[in-house]
């Protein structure tokens, strides 16, 4: 029976619910990290309360994710911290915490999953970026910053991984509806889908899956754009 943790497991309208949803439904034994210690729960998952501004939690998740379901086949950085900061409203606060949360607690994940995964076969990584290499996304440079260090790192990631047959991807899902859209830019957005709608965190899931899979072993150091031709 495949393993996995997936991190960021906040909000019943995330991406991240949907794919624990669709990976249990797969026989898959979960463990699910979210900042808040009420999010919501999957039957039969472990849940992990952690902030990731904390320096120690990406280990001490990862830890806890094992013993629980005694060896980890799969890491889903799914978390992220998104805050609207464009050029005049940027902090340096903002910056270090969207940065700490982004990059650097993903890269603690990663090492830590890498550390303890023995080299058995379908050791998977998967890593979540946006759309910033697609086109200027200049209201939220902090985020952005975050999610092309994410971008970059993966083929690197990928490489180092390799010798214990980990794959690493990232997952660009386009702009998806989970609810933190205002009217005027939900209806930006459907004008400029070419299937008249907006992507649903299903559909990220479906993607998020197959990677985590065993017919995916072939594939890693990728980005994909998972997006219905859409912004």
């Amino acid at each position: 029976m495949r393993t996995a943790l997936i991190t960021g497991v906040g909000r019943l309208e995330g991406i991240g619910y949907a794919l624990a949803q669709r990976l249990a439904g797969e026989g898959y034994r979960l463990a699910l990290q979210a900042l808040e210690p009420d999010a919501p729960r999957v039957e039969g998952a472990t849940h992990i309360s952690a902030d990731f501004t904390d320096p120690d939690a990406p280990g001490r998740v990862v830890a806890e994710a094992a013993d629980a379901l005694g060896h980890l086949d799969a890491l889903v950085v799914n978390h992220t911290r998104s805050i609207r900061q464009g050029l005049g409203e940027l902090t340096a606060e903002e910056i270090d915490t969207s940065l700490a949360i982004n990059v650097r607690a993903s890269l603690l994940l990663v090492q830590a999953f890498h550390a303890r995964h023995d080299g058995r076969p379908g050791g998977r990584i998967v890593l979540m970026t946006s759309g910033q290499h697609r086109g200027p996304m200049a209201g939220e440079l902090p985020y952005i910053a975050g999610k092309g260090a994410l971008h970059q790192l993966t083929r690197s990631l990928a490489d180092a991984t390799a010798p214990k047959r980990i794959t690493v991807n990232a997952v660009d899902p386009g702009a998806t509806d989970t609810g933190w859209a205002d009217e005027a830019t939900y209806q930006w957005i459907l004008e400029q889908e070419p299937f008249g709608r907006w992507g649903e965190a299903s559909d990220a899931a479906r993607l998020m899956a197959f990677l985590c899979s065993e017919d995916a072993g072939w594939v890693t150091g990728q980005v994909i754009v998972s997006s219905g031709g859409g912004p």
